[in-house]
Order: C-alpha cells, then structure tokens, then sequence
C-alpha cells in the first residue's frame, strides 16, 4: 500500500540518559522517507521536544493541527506496534449472535475482593477515563473463560459523541454509548502488567456495555456524579475515591460471551481474552453529557471532548465466539447461579 511504502523510512530512536526511566518523553524521531513532501506533510515544523514514541498516538490523526498517528498508523509508525497493522487477532470485533458458540460448561465468573471495599485515583488521562485502584485491597478475577487468577490494573471508560456510538464492540452491528473495560493482567504467571501484556494468557478484559436511560448503574453513579466528574475536567487531572463496591457495576445475572483478540490501543498485543457481559447498564443523559465536557487537553489549550475514544472494527475473521447462554433461545432469562457474579465465595444479588 502507498501509506506502508512512505512510512518504510519511518523509525524511532530513544535516548536513554541515566537515571530516566525508557518511557519518559524524550524520545528523538529519525526521519528517512524516501518521498520529501511526505515528510513535509505529515510532520510539519515542530518546536519543542520530540514525542515520546510509546505514547505517540490518538484516536484522531489531527489534534490542534499537528499530525498524531491515528488508529489507521498506528502499525506504520512503530515496529513495536506492527501487530495494529498486520494481527490476526485483533480488537474490538463485532459480535453477531448466530455465530456464538453455545458452551453450558463455563462456569461462573467470580470476583474476590477480600471483603473489602475499593479505592483508588480517577484520571483524565487525555484519552480515556480511567480508574486505577489502590495497591490493597487486591482485586481478582477468575471463572468463565479464565483458567488463572487475574488481578484487576485499571477500569477504563470509553464514549461516544452521540448517544449509540460510543463503545468499542458491537452486537449485530450494533452500538451502544459507552463501554466500561476492567483489564486485569494473569497474576499466577506473571509479576506484572507489562510482562503479562506480551505473554500468552496474558490479560483479561472485562466489558459492559452503557446505554443512555432514565435511570443510573450504582457504581458509576460514583463516578459520574457533579462533585466527582468536574474534579477531573482536563488532561491529568485525578481525584481519588474510596469505599466503592464492584459489585455494584455488575447486572444482577447476566450471560457472556467470550474471544480471544488483543489490546485495542498500541502495541495492540494478542494476549487478551475479552469476556463481554451481554446485559447493558445504564447512566442518565446528564452524566452523559458530563462525560462529553470532559477535555482530552489540559486547560492551557484549546477544547477538544475526550469522547469518540474507541477504536474502529476489526475483522473476527475465524476466530470463535463462546457464550455461556444459548443464543437460539434469547427469550429464555438468566436464570441460577452461573448466571450471578460470585463475590468473595457467594452468588451476588441486590
């Protein structure tokens, strides 16, 4: 393709300096591509520091006029990142109903969170809105599809402009406005994050779909109400909560479906298996549109909403889907244990 021949040039050195961490931002960009306009057009004059090239990418290709790889480059322009370009496993997907694959022997999924309620730092982190708990207390996930423990690293908010278009996945082409993700990386085999990110088994991702309604999910209640969501208005700003219950977040039964795929943000790496819940939560048009004033820049610069943070499709092609309800009979209700999240030992209800 054209766009792969001009970024064949195209690579990153680092700097490294003692005592700086190798994903600090001064990063140094060396240039070789072939076509000389090229350059010059998607890399206009730059003054000031070199990106940091592990944190050089956006969801859009423009932010206030300087070119930043959106989803399309984001394989073009780091060799780190190729699997973006040319995975076969990658995500989000679209799921349609007929091809999944009925499997009565999943068990249900389970949350161990020692009896103890969550805390944690809500951040604006320019792209998302993201919830990173605290060290202790430790939160698991097990059961389903998972054969290991999982331990919980971040939850991340994800939203559209437009009420329906907001999340990540689809089902039957479908949208819904937001999608919450709760990433766990395998805690059994592997000592953190970063390691299990590139390691088979690696991480587990939790999905819930968010539709716009009269009503409002409990646990995001917390999140998105007035007092919280203006805390953390533009890029880095944080605010940290505490005495939250999981649990909350969950539908009181729900059923699932699971694929294997991989990390939709760079490096996009195929470790993930994606667990989606098939019954969607709701938030109010207020909290909504709260999401949506929230800036994807700090406040020295121009306003741009953090929403439309999701990447686009991409192809299931032969890859199964698993559910753990038949869907030939969608009318049938959730009914039992396996279909409860289990905390701490016990089915959960409200």
């Amino acid at each position: 393709a054209p766009l792969e021949r001009w970024y064949s040039g195209l690579h990153w050195g680092q700097q490294v300096r003692p005592g700086v961490p190798g994903r600090s931002p001064r990063g140094r960009l060396e240039v070789g591509v072939p076509r000389r306009g090229i350059q010059a057009a998607l890399f206009p004059a730059h003054i000031g520091p070199a990106p940091d090239p592990e944190d050089w990418w956006s969801y859009k290709d423009n932010l206030q006029g300087n070119f930043v790889p959106g989803p399309p480059f984001w394989g073009l322009v780091n060799a780190a990142w190729s699997l973006c370009a040319v995975g076969k496993r990658q995500s989000p997907v679209d799921v349609e109903l007929k091809r999944v694959l009925y499997d009565p022997f999943l068990p249900p999924l389970r949350l161990s969170t020692g009896g103890e309620k969550l805390r944690g730092t809500l951040y604006n982190t320019g792209r998302h809105v993201s919830f990173l708990p605290a060290p202790r207390p430790v939160v698991n996930v097990s059961g389903g599809p998972l054969l290991y423990s999982h331990r919980l690293s971040e939850l991340r908010l994800l939203f559209g402009a437009r009420d329906g278009a907001g999340s990540e996945h689809q089902i039957n082409h479908q949208g819904f406005s937001a999608e919450v993700q709760l990433i766990h990386f395998n805690q059994e085999l592997y000592g953190n994050f970063s390691a299990a990110s590139r390691s088979p088994n690696g991480l587990a991702i939790l999905s819930l779909f968010v539709n716009v309604a009269g009503s409002s999910n409990p646990f995001l209640s917390r999140l998105l109400n007035r007092d919280t969501i203006t805390r953390i208005s533009y890029k880095n700003d944080a605010y940290f909560l505490q005495d939250l219950s999981l649990e909350l977040l969950f539908p009181e039964s729900f059923g699932f479906i699971t694929y294997q795929g991989s990390l939709s943000t760079p490096p996009c790496s195929e470790t993930v298996t994606w667990i989606l819940i098939d019954r969607a939560l709701n938030i109010t048009s207020l909290q909504m549109h709260s999401l949506r004033l929230l800036s994807q820049n700090p406040p020295s610069q121009i306003f741009q909403s953090l929403s439309g943070n999701g990447r686009p499709l991409q192809p299931l092609a032969h890859r199964a889907l698993r559910g753990n309800r038949d869907p030939r009979h969608p009318e049938r209700r959730c009914r039992g244990p396996n279909y409860r999240l289990h905390v701490d030992g016990a089915p959960h209800g409200r």
